[in-house]
């Protein structure tokens, strides 16, 4: 198992997928620790790159710890998007530069950008082309199978992508109008692959259990499996599917007081890079995924979502450890 990103080798086949709020360094760190094989930034403008926003940069950091790891961009007007990617390649240490191309909000398609690619297949071709020509790095494409359930078109575009140099491509298996729920077609995405067989396809969409992910892989027979919302408060997860695929047997779920440390830890790190105040924020969003299905979690996760400080934070999980 493995396959190559440009010439970088990826023995470990699971990618945590770059989610917009969410994969920050320490967050991207944690699924590293616990068995991510690649990681990704999430989305960073190519707009904030360009006008040298000093947060928008600041979502390309990178830790040593991370690698192999790419950063995403994503922008819908060319000439910009070219300058954030030979940003990337020259002013960062990432191994690869990823181009959004699949992302369904609203906000994103109103800049031209993310899924509103999949409505113009030419142009999804002069983009990454052009891209691939101006740097040095590899390039990866992130996409879905299509705008919506009339223009299913992922064999198209994967066609042109391919065509223009690029690396890899990930596929999310539902179209942009899907969001986030319904069926994943896991078809087209095993018919992409088999028309491409020496092209890394990434499967990505609903991979949420070892047995999920051993499924995937042996149908559509793609190089890799993307894991996103299934991470949420629980990086164990990519443990528990490279040991699955690797000994075909189920590692038990971590117990709460176990995924409470790790959401502690977690915090630490988000606290050393962001700093408290703005750690505690990102938190308030996502410490209640840790305590998923615990007595009293939505009183619990009401109480974490108004953290203020690392204390706050203590003292509400080792309460809920306690009562657990």
């Amino acid at each position: 198992m493995g396959y190559k990103i440009g010439n970088i080798q990826i023995d470990n086949i699971l990618s945590l997928a770059p989610m917009a709020g969410v994969t920050n360094i320490a967050y991207r760190k944690m699924c590293k620790k616990y068995g991510a094989g690649v990681v990704t930034t999430e989305m960073i403008s190519d707009k904030g790159i360009f006008y040298n926003d000093k947060k928008t940069k600041m979502l390309g950091m990178i830790d040593d710890f991370e690698h192999p790891v790419g950063i995403q961009i994503f922008g819908g007007d060319l000439e910009t998007l070219i300058f954030a990617a030979k940003w990337v390649d020259e002013e960062t240490n990432a191994d690869f530069i990823d181009i959004n191309m699949g992302c369904p909000v609203l906000k994103v398609l109103k800049s031209n950008a993310g899924s509103k690619y999949l409505l113009d297949v030419d142009r999804i071709y002069k983009t990454v082309d052009s891209i691939v020509k101006n740097v040095k790095k590899p390039v990866t494409v992130k996409i879905r199978i299509g705008y919506d359930h009339n223009s299913i078109n992922a064999i198209e575009v994967c066609n042109a992508i391919i065509k223009a140099n690029a690396s890899a491509i990930a596929i999310h298996g539902r179209t942009k109008s899907d969001l986030y729920s319904g069926e994943v077609n896991y078809q087209i995405i095993k018919e992409i692959k088999e028309q491409h067989p020496n092209f890394p396809i990434i499967a990505n969409g609903n991979i949420d259990s070892p047995q999920k992910a051993k499924q995937v892989l042996d149908y559509t027979k793609c190089d890799g499996l993307m894991i996103g919302r299934a991470s949420y408060g629980n990086p164990f997860i990519f443990k528990q599917i490279n040991h699955y695929l690797k000994y075909n047997e189920l590692l038990d779920d971590l117990k709460i007081a176990d995924r409470i440390n790790i959401l502690l830890d977690y915090a630490k790190d988000l606290i050393f890079y962001k700093g408290e105040l703005m750690a505690m924020k990102e938190l308030r969003g996502q410490a209640g995924w840790f305590i998923k299905n615990c007595p009293n979690s939505s009183k619990i996760r009401a109480q974490l979502s108004s953290i203020n400080t690392f204390d706050d934070l203590k003292n509400i999980l080792n309460l809920t450890i306690f009562e657990n």
